[in-house]
């Protein structure tokens, strides 16, 4: 009986054991189900899905795309990291955006960008693609793909973005090339201060020798002696010191009262530390002297010129000049100062020929200062402006040329001149638009514009846009140009209704779109798509493009869901302005 009882007892204690791992498992597959239950919400839900599985994977992480992008998303992946300034989402991109774009032809496209001098609308259509937050092209790593959008900014000169872009990322390859950049361009620009609050942007993890150099310095400058003292020595003890840093710090902080006179130029650093610890410093310039030192010698006015007949030192100066490494306006008042006798400059238009290039420029000049008529200071220009080019120095000259005949009236010279005179006027970099003049007469001129400028809601501009076009309607001489498709296709594609006696798609039969953009969009390529339009904008404004192409980069831009950069695009394009 007892063992009867003992073999039930033993028995259900086996029973239980092979029962605990069924139980197990079974608790785990039911944990997975629900979780893949989740997941599949979620991804359903996910607005900005791609068509790849990594797009799905990622976007999972992305559901919200109001919520913020943080600045360093280093969990989204093991192997890539992500940075930049913008959120996709708000110029309608996600993270993948460049997912389904070869890195050479991405290389390709900044090698082509690199080389034009981009108008304002390519130049914001083009910041807002490569600074969006996202990861790399196919192909290409990380470092590479920094580096394109770092030499880019550098390139460029675009301090503000620099340092958004090191406000917004905390750690990114190549970070202390950025920084050097900030540092270098305040030195430059003989602003000590606000190189040193660059120096805020460094953190632990970047190791350079020039920056800790220039970090020590700081210190000097905001009187941190023995925080210096103590710096200093551990660079010494890391062997980043060198004997020229370490000659001028010690003297600077009063440890001895002797200094080299020698002039370093190795770098901005070491030049900056020569002008203010040598005594009565002197410096002549050369041809190949370093572009960021000439604008240091610029802005701490240390250029000085004894001997204004000293003719290969002023030639030294106007190829500087010419390579816009020495300030331009500096050139004319060294011409200024060139003497010529009484006669000679009565007799300029037939003596500059037998002078030497820089004192034929020199009497031109101030001929033309002397000058009195308006026509005649066109004719001297025009003839300085030959000589400028027979040296190959018109760089120096152009900017000048242009702001001189910008103040002639042109209404006081004869007709044979207004052409050359309009010709040679650079217009400006910016471009200031003025205030919008709507016509309700014309379709990409009316009040709809409003909409794209998100002035009135979809409401609103639907009864706007039945109301002009029934206007419109009934003059029979009305032709629909491609900027009124441009405008009805975009209308249409956010989902207004369109008269059925109004057949855009029949119009937009007319005009031609590149096939090879076409397919971009086909295979999700929306980003290097930008990078293309880039290219196509170029120099131009989008109001100086012609009806066609605004047509079709609207188009591409409406294919691609792009609609943000759209709107920017009507809206510089369509209307007419003040």
């Amino acid at each position: 009986m007892k063992l009867k009882s003992l073999n039930k007892t033993i028995g259900l204690l086996i029973f239980l054991i092979l029962c605990l791992p069924l139980k197990g498992e079974e608790q785990i597959d039911i944990w997975n189900k629900t979780k893949s239950k989740e997941l599949n919400k979620t991804i359903q839900n996910n607005t900005t899905l791609n068509k790849t599985e990594n797009s799905k994977i990622l976007n999972t992480s992305t559901i919200n795309n109001d919520i913020e992008i943080e600045n360093n998303i280093s969990n989204l992946s093991d192997s890539s990291k992500i940075f930049g300034i913008y959120e996709p989402a708000k110029n309608n991109f996600d993270l993948n955006m460049w997912s389904q774009t070869d890195a050479e032809k991405v290389r390709s496209s900044f090698k082509r960008i690199n080389k034009i001098k981009l108008s304002n609308t390519a130049t914001q259509l083009f910041e807002k693609t490569i600074l969006s937050i996202a990861y790399p092209p196919r192909g290409m790593d990380d470092k590479e793909f920094m580096d394109l959008k770092i030499n880019w900014l550098i390139q460029n000169e675009k301090i503000d973005l620099i340092e958004k872009f090191l406000k917004n990322n905390n750690t990114f390859p190549n970070k202390k090339k950025l920084i050097q950049y900030l540092v270098d361009n305040n030195i430059a620009n003989a602003d000590i201060k606000s190189g040193c609050e660059k120096t805020n942007f460094l953190d632990k993890n970047i190791k350079d020798s020039y920056l800790d150099k220039f970090k020590i310095y700081c210190l000097v400058f905001n009187k941190k002696n023995n925080e210096a003292q103590l710096h200093l020595d551990i660079l010494r003890e890391e062997n980043k010191s060198d004997n020229f840093f370490d000659d001028k710090i010690n003297f600077l902080l009063g440890v001895t009262n002797k200094t080299s006179k020698k002039i370093n130029e190795k770098n901005l650093l070491n030049f900056y530390l020569s002008s203010v610890t040598v005594k009565d410093f002197k410096f002549e310039p050369k041809k190949n002297t370093k572009k960021i030192i000439w604008e240091y010698l610029n802005a701490a006015n240390l250029i000085v010129i004894e001997d204004y007949q000293n003719k290969e030192k002023l030639k030294d100066l106007e190829i500087a000049a010419n390579l816009n490494q020495f300030d331009k306006t500096k050139i004319f008042d060294i011409y200024s100062k060139i003497n010529f006798d009484l006669n000679t400059l009565i007799r300029a238009e037939d003596v500059y020929k037998t002078l030497e290039n820089i004192d034929a420029r020199a009497l031109i000049y101030q001929k033309y200062l002397l000058s009195d008529s308006e026509e005649n200071k066109i004719k001297l220009l025009f003839l300085l402006k030959d000589l400028f080019q027979k040296d190959d120095l018109s760089n120096v000259f152009s900017k000048f040329l242009s702001d001189k005949l910008q103040q002639i009236d042109t209404n006081n010279i004869d007709d044979s001149y207004k052409e050359v005179v309009n010709k040679n006027i650079i217009s400006e970099e910016e471009i200031k638009k003025g205030k919008i003049k709507f016509d309700d007469k014309i379709l990409h001129r009316s009040r709809l514009i409003r909409y794209f400028n998100n002035e009135i809601d979809q409401k609103k501009a639907q009864k706007d846009f039945l109301r002009i076009y029934k206007k419109i309607k009934k003059n029979r001489k009305y032709f629909f140009s491609a900027k009124d498709l441009a405008l009805v296709e975009s209308l249409a594609k956010d989902g207004f209704e369109i008269p059925k006696d109004f057949n855009y798609l029949e119009i937009s039969k007319k005009y031609n779109i590149p096939s090879n953009l076409l397919k971009l969009g086909e295979s999700d390529e929306a980003a290097f798509l930008t990078l293309k339009l880039v290219e196509i904008i170029g120099e131009d404004e989008a109001h100086n493009l012609d009806p066609e192409t605004i047509y079709f980069i609207t188009h591409l831009l409406n294919q691609n869901e792009l609609k943000t950069i759209r709107n920017e695009i009507l809206i510089s394009a369509l209307p007419q302005r003040s």
